[in-house]
């Protein structure tokens, strides 16, 4: 009875993982630009299609010289945060003058993403890290499945596949901080017309040699009478 017991309490245990994700994160967007990293998300957290958070935040620091966004499984981001709690202590730790990097950071969560693929056990989410140490701009992205990648720009969910071509068209490695915000906030207004998960809430952070500052939300101006919104059927006989 004991061992049958034992066999009942362990396998619910080992069932309380990420089978499939419940709350999450919609696109991030990361850049590099003259001076470092900006990178922007909105703060919205879906439970299936329903937005049900709305002041979900998606960007962290990470030790001294990094910056990290999420889309996907807001929890699992959660705990991921606390793996990389416990690896900027265990650095700060050794207290040899030295620290972590953005390069480092993001090699650490590729292995970790990866190996939890591996278990059929992934961490739901796809993140972009950025930072910069000693005048060196570094920015990456890791998916659910371990795939990663570094560029100057980097996007992850409906993102990668709206905004990175405006990306491509206009970002260039001497844009200034305002016109970095502005390049942003187009690709976030793009978004938050085409993808049903985005919201109106934004944050934007940018983290340079002195460090990481995350700005407080605000909401783009969007106009909503353009023709195909207004008449979205219109030439599509047979729709709705």
């Amino acid at each position: 009875m004991e061992n049958s017991s034992y066999s009942l309490l362990s396998s619910e245990a080992d069932s309380q993982r990420t089978l499939y994700p419940y709350v999450t994160g919609t696109s991030v967007i990361g850049i590099k630009y003259k001076d470092g990293i900006l990178m922007v998300a909105d703060m919205g957290g879906s439970y299936g299609s329903t937005l049900r958070y709305k002041s979900v935040e998606r960007m962290k620091p990470v030790g001294k010289h990094s910056l990290i966004g999420a889309s996907g499984e807001i929890s699992d981001f959660q705990e991921i945060l606390r793996y990389l709690d416990e690896l900027t202590l265990n650095d700060s730790m050794w207290d040899d003058g030295n620290s972590l990097g953005p390069k480092e950071v993001h090699n650490y969560l590729t292995r970790v993403m990866y190996n939890r693929r591996n278990k059929f056990n992934p961490l739901w989410n796809s993140l972009v890290l950025g930072g910069v140490k000693n005048g060196q701009k570094y920015l990456g992205t890791v998916n659910m499945i371990g795939v990663h990648y570094e560029d100057n720009h980097v996007a992850t969910g409906f993102g990668n596949h709206l905004a990175r071509p405006i990306l491509r068209d206009e970002w260039h490695e001497n844009l200034s901080f305002e016109d970095g915000v502005k390049l942003l906030e187009k690709c976030m207004r793009v978004l938050l017309y085409r993808d049903r998960s985005a919201v109106n809430k934004l944050q934007i952070a940018k983290i340079t040699d002195e460090g990481v500052t995350i700005s407080q939300p605000y909401s783009l101006k969007t106009f909503w009478n353009f023709s195909a919104f207004q008449n979205p059927t219109v030439g599509a006989e047979g729709s709705w």
